[in-house]
């Protein structure tokens, strides 16, 4: 048996422990088994060194193997299930509170509330294999769910959960599919319709001796990896420690899959590659401990500075060499780690464009305009439609799968970000004076990405009047900070009379600057200030500020 659970005593934990601690605090979202206390104290036990990681492994049952065999009609809705069983578990109270908690976690975390995995947990005893994973009709389910004592169909336990703060959450998941998935055993009953409810027929208790686990969902890998995670968290209690019941998964190819898979794998680090990353200076052997006490037994081998690292079932999270890195950090301890100056000595300058940015941020407020942060995504109305263009006249990056119809592409222009504005402000007291610094996108085929940023400044101008002679005095007050006299000569600024769809005739000019075009100024078309639901005169700049850098 292994050691007894012991408390965690601030004044007693050495400085390397707290940190430790802290530590697996920060990487819970990542280190899945550390989401209970079984595995967190099974952690700080390995890391003061009281007891070895455990070796988990995989046995065959003395009789049959349960099967749990999916059928193709789960195709479209959840095409993947696994499977394992805990045999001869021993539960208290306290251990099974902890095995629910665990289950809820995972979905919260890692499972996505249940979009990805959903966990179901059986007495197999009360059940009879082999188990069938499809999809039928909802009004062709019909149990009794968990702590319900009547039968309901799939229709009807849909409506009443909608109520249920708890589970209401998952129903969005399946409620709109033709199909609805569940599992059956060989006598009919049905264990569960995942991700939503357990059937309480094989309901999980405190005198439950074993249970069949399966996992079902849209992620292979991460089905594959909750199911590892609660079969080597508690397999501690089974008769024979840290070992789990191997079960057959027959997928609707007729390919046969034994789970849990407890996959372990060796990795190779250098020793001087961890000290280099990290910033110590440790031998091999004393790395090699620092990461056996991270539960990753390791060894030194070859020419004495390779470090060979054994990954198991619990890690899913040790990707690279960099996990393995940054656990030797966490066992060194980060405030153990002595500051240094770099070696190169440099130092550091803003961007100018942002600087210039910056600059004329804190001017624009001084006029009295407002400052807008609009989405850098948008609508292929909003930059097309609604100014008089063609979507192709844009040259817009259009976005391959967009979500909603609201983000389609990346802006061209920031006026509609802000006449957007202004309609979700109209009751505020006019006269309305909006301005925006960001970033545009075009496309560009001399990039190697096919498009290009261009950093635009845009004021908007909301009131009974049209107000021209303000954006027009805005304009002239920006190239005065500018530096950038008026007139053609020594690179000055000059309008030009012009014409654009989104502007009222004979109110637009163009905006040239050093030689070249950097914008347009005018009053908005009246089709335009409708089309964004507005009901007054508007007049706007807009200019790109990258040729003055």
């Amino acid at each position: 048996m292994p050691p007894p659970l012991f408390h965690i005593e601030r004044d007693k934990l050495t400085k390397n422990l707290m940190n430790y601690v802290l530590n697996l605090a920060w990487n819970l979202m990542k280190l899945y088994d550390l989401l209970c206390l079984e595995g967190l104290v099974r952690g700080l036990q390995v890391f003061k060194e009281r007891i070895k990681a455990p070796m988990y492994k995989r046995v065959m049952p003395n009789g049959e193997i349960q099967k749990l065999i999916i059928t193709e009609e789960t195709a479209k809705i959840r095409p993947y299930a696994v499977a394992a069983v805990l045999r001869n578990i021993k539960f208290t109270k306290d251990r099974y509170d902890s095995f629910i908690e665990l289950q809820e976690k995972l979905h919260q975390n890692i499972c996505r509330k249940r979009a990805l995995v959903a966990i179901g947990t059986h007495d197999l005893d009360a059940l009879s294999g082999p188990f069938t994973y499809t999809a039928k009709k909802p009004s062709d389910i019909k149990f009794k769910p968990l702590n319900k004592t009547k039968e309901y169909t799939a229709c009807e336990l849909m409506n009443i959960y909608k109520t249920d703060n708890h589970l209401k959450h998952y129903l969005h998941i399946i409620e709109n599919k033709p199909l609805y998935p569940v599992i059956y055993d060989s006598n009919g009953v049905v264990l569960s319709m995942p991700p939503v409810i357990n059937g309480n027929h094989s309901k999980i208790t405190v005198n439950t001796r074993n249970i069949f686990i399966e996992c079902t969902g849209t992620d292979f890998t991460k089905a594959k990896i909750v199911l590892d995670i609660i079969v080597t968290t508690f397999s501690e209690y089974c008769e024979n420690q840290f070992t789990v019941e191997a079960a057959e998964v027959v997928f609707p190819n007729g390919k046969l899959h034994t789970f849990p898979e407890l996959a372990y794998r060796k990795e190779m680090v250098r020793a001087d590659l961890i000290n280099k990353k990290v910033g110590i200076r440790e031998t091999p052997e004393n790395l090699a401990k620092l990461l056996t006490r991270m539960c990753l037994k390791s060894e030194v081998i070859g020419d004495g500075n390779q470090i060979e690292i054994e990954i198991p079932p619990t890690r899913a999270d040790i990707i690279h060499a960099c996990d393995i890195i940054e656990d030797a950090a966490i066992a060194y301890g980060y405030n153990n780690i002595q500051m240094t100056l770099p070696k190169t000595y440099t130092i550091a300058n803003q961007f100018p464009l942002n600087k210039l940015t910056e600059l004329l941020r804190h001017d624009m407020a001084a006029a009295g305009f407002t400052e807008a942060l609009t989405f850098a995504l948008c609508s292929q109305e909003d930059i097309a439609d609604k100014l008089g263009l063609h979507i192709s006249a844009t040259k817009a990056v259009l976005i391959s799968n967009p979500k909603t119809a609201e983000f389609q592409v990346a802006r061209t222009t920031l006026l509609p970000g802000l006449l957007k504005t202004i309609a979700a402000n109209r009751k505020m007291p006019l006269p309305l004076k909006l301005f925006e610094i960001s970033d545009i996108v075009i496309q560009d085929s001399s990039r190697d990405v096919g498009a290009r940023n261009y950093r635009h400044l845009c004021a908007v101008y909301y009131n009974k009047n049209p107000g021209f002679e303000i954006i027009h005095g805005l304009l002239d007050r920006i190239m005065q900070l500018l530096d950038v006299p008026p007139g053609e000569k020594k690179g000055g600024y000059v309008i030009r009379a012009s014409e654009g769809p989104a502007f009222f005739p004979g109110r637009c000019a163009e905006i040239f600057a050093r030689g070249q075009s950097i914008g347009k100024l005018g009053v908005l078309h009246p089709d335009v200030i409708t089309k964004f639901e507005l009901t007054m005169p508007c007049s706007c700049v807009e200019i790109n500020i990258e040729p003055f850098l």
